[in-house]
């Protein structure tokens, strides 16, 4: 499985706003595209000046998936979320391989 994550800084005027979208329109519009099998917003928990930090993290099956949703559909994902937070926020993105899930 691989483990796509999105890690975003958000002004904190704004981060009720933003997380709101996230919830009912950004991240259905990324699982729409049916290559994800889970996703999960975790706040990171960490002193920032002037914002709050989330980790936005998305599970698929495999790294074909995965190259198919960066060929196909990040582009203009990334590029609604630009046009609407550009100036409110930093994201960097990490691609994890879970090589491995232990459950109790």
């Amino acid at each position: 499985m691989i483990l796509y994550n999105v890690t975003v800084s958000i002004d904190y005027d704004i981060h009720k706003s933003w997380l709101k979208w996230m919830k009912e329109i950004h991240i259905p519009n990324v699982l729409a595209t049916g290559l994800f099998i889970e996703n999960k917003i975790a706040k990171i928990h960490a002193e920032e000046e002037g914002g709050i930090s989330y980790s936005i993290q998305y599970l698929l099956n495999s790294w074909d998936d995965y190259n198919l949703y960066q060929n196909k559909f990040a582009s203009d994902l990334q590029k609604e979320y630009q046009l609407k937070y550009a100036n409110k926020s930093v994201a960097f993105r990490t691609v994890l391989e879970v090589i491995h899930v232990a459950t109790p």
